[in-house]
């Protein structure tokens, strides 16, 4: 993918001797990186809580978040370093990055709602202009006007579902607004949990809000890492600092329903494709059903350490993308069969590590939603080692022993950041909340298992109507893929 994007230095560029400002800008994000993680350290686990008036808040929730942010901007533009040849290019991405990040910032920090919904639309727009990063492409300037144009809709609604409450109780300030929730109209908070939930879903590019993220593959590497690594996550932040209305409305379900849908349906788009950053957005939006799914359980504090986990895995395999195109001859999909010894393995481990996440955070003991965060769990980490294990051949003591130390390593590794997460949150309205279970969330369950399994055992390949209507609701839009002569 890298020599898709990459151009060479121009004239100017090589007899140019002024020094390229922007090139400070990854020293930068390694300064605010390591300066967050001393003080993470040194006020651990007690971290300080700060206001500037009713402007700006800061507290153990918001360090990790820009701990984390800094951290993937750091990595992300000393890439971008090498990545771009001409300077024009690499300061025009520095300085994208730069600002991105800094709205991030701003964002999460924010206490005043105007000034929140100024950082949220001020991420769009940032974005937007990295998914059109090359200006002189037809396809990138679509796919700019498209994502911009659903971020716009996204603040909108965003702005309605917080300005209609706070106008109703003349609070203009998150703490004021999320501690009036419980006295407000059940009209007002309807209209307003319905219009928090579809912003958020627009920003992770959740069905049927997907176009955007399948449309943006005109970005360059850099910015698609900077994208699925800390743009797309920003719908858990949002779910996570408005909690209370979710639970107030009681529209926990409904998060849990399109979360679920969402993750098996974008797991099964992304077997089919064959374009290597096209998969990847594919997984994206599965793992940010997952978290909404999270969200849906009542388990934000797990929300966020998964989008976090996420962020990891994902800026990764993306700037690691060039490496894995080849020209291959099309090939059939793989047999897979599965022998009954196997299929009871697999069942055993998958039970062992659920336990074993239980006892280590202590949810999923009692009998409510903490079961199914547990068995989302199991499947994203047991999902993982799998991955880990067929890209390595194995033979012998191998086949036996590693699966098994990868698996039950995943867990503690999964239950240890939940455990951090959930610290650095204390303080925070909502940390977790989990809800008993109802007979329509078993049958969920059940559904979503059932779906989960079609999916790995391939059978939706024997069923051709469902598998050109996955195809074709993996397509990006129309006019943002080889629409244009350059």
């Amino acid at each position: 993918m890298t020599s898709q994007y990459t151009t060479f230095p121009t004239l100017s560029d090589r007899q140019s001797g002024k020094a390229d400002v922007t090139g400070m800008v990854p020293f930068l994000f390694w300064i605010l990186f390591l300066a967050n993680v001393v003080f993470a350290l040194v006020n651990f686990p007690n971290i300080p809580e700060w206001r500037w008036g009713d402007l700006f808040r800061t507290n153990g929730f918001t360090l990790l978040l820009f701990t984390t942010v800094s951290f993937f901007s750091a990595i992300i533009s000393t890439y971008a370093k090498s990545y771009f040849k001409e300077r024009g290019q690499r300061s025009k991405f520095m300085v994208l990055c730069l600002a991105f990040t800094f709205a991030v910032l701003f964002f999460i920090i924010s206490e005043h709602l105007l000034l929140l919904l100024l950082g949220w639309l001020l991420m769009g727009l940032v974005m937007s202009r990295l998914i059109g990063f090359h200006a002189d492409w037809g396809e990138a300037k679509e796919a700019k006007k498209l994502s911009r144009n659903y971020f716009l809709v996204g603040s909108f609604l965003l702005g309605v579902g917080l300005l209609v409450p706070a106008a109703y109780h003349n609070s203009i300030t998150l703490s004021a607004w999320t501690d009036a929730i419980g006295e407000t109209p059940k009209y007002i908070m309807l209209l307003s949990t319905f219009c928090i939930i579809t912003a958020a879903l627009i920003q992770s590019a959740i069905f049927p809000f997907h176009k955007w993220l399948l449309s943006s593959m005109t970005a360059p590497t850099p910015a698609s890492a900077l994208m699925h690594a800390g743009f797309v996550n920003g719908s858990g932040i949002i779910l996570t600092l408005l909690a209370p209305i979710l639970i107030a409305s009681n529209t926990l379900d409904v998060l849990l329903i399109i979360g679920g849908l969402t993750a098996i349906i974008a797991q099964f788009t992304k077997l089919i494709q064959v374009n290597v950053k096209q998969r990847l957005a594919c997984s994206t939006i599965a793992q940010m059903g997952f978290m909404i799914m999270q969200c849906g359980l009542g388990f934000f504090s797990a929300a966020i350490a998964h989008l976090i986990l996420h962020g990891f895995y994902k800026a990764s395999l993306f700037l690691s993308s060039g490496e894995e195109v080849e020209k291959l001859h099309p090939k059939a999909p793989p047999s897979i069969r599965i022998k009954w010894y196997q299929g009871l393995i697999v069942l055993v481990f998958s039970l062992m590590g659920a336990y074993l996440f239980a006892l280590l955070t202590g949810k999923g003991m009692a009998w409510d939603s903490g079961i199914f965060l547990t068995l989302i769990a199991a499947i994203a980490v047991g999902q993982m080692t799998y991955n880990l294990v067929k890209q390595n051949p194995l033979n012998g003591w191998q086949k036996i022993v590693l699966p098994p130390v990868l698996f039950i390593s995943g867990i503690a590794v999964y239950a240890l950041v939940y455990t951090t997460v959930t610290t650095f949150m204390n303080g925070m309205e909502v940390i977790a909340a989990p809800t008993s279970i109802s007979p329509f969330q078993m049958a969920f369950g059940i559904v979503f298992l059932i779906g989960f399994f079609i999916m790995k055992l391939g059978s939706y390949r024997k069923i051709p109507w469902l598998y050109v209507r996955l195809l074709s609701l993996s397509q990006p839009a129309k006019k943002t893929f080889l629409s244009f002569k350059n």
